[in-house]
């Protein structure tokens, strides 16, 4: 999921988990990268908050510290092409 403000990319999400959970805390894992935690403590999204810092080495170690497997370049075309 991408967000826009006045056109410009503003932040990006992928989620992890249904997008039904809520998130009821988040952690800094990365530059520009969030991790969104249910209650029970399970991973349920990563916020990329920073367009210009992410890229997707630093993403895949953060799937790698959730023990989630790597997202590959197909799964993030949508941001690469905002």
């Amino acid at each position: 999921q991408l967000s826009y403000c006045k056109g410009k990319l503003l932040a990006g999400y992928l989620y992890l988990d249904d997008p039904r959970y809520k998130s009821a805390h988040s952690r800094k894992v990365e530059a520009g990268l969030l991790v969104d935690f249910a209650a029970d403590g399970h991973p349920i999204g990563i916020e990329i908050t920073s367009h210009s810092q992410f890229n997707l080495p630093a993403l895949n170690r953060v799937m790698a510290s959730l023990n989630l497997p790597p997202a590959s370049a197909v799964d993030l075309a949508p941001l690469a092409a905002a």
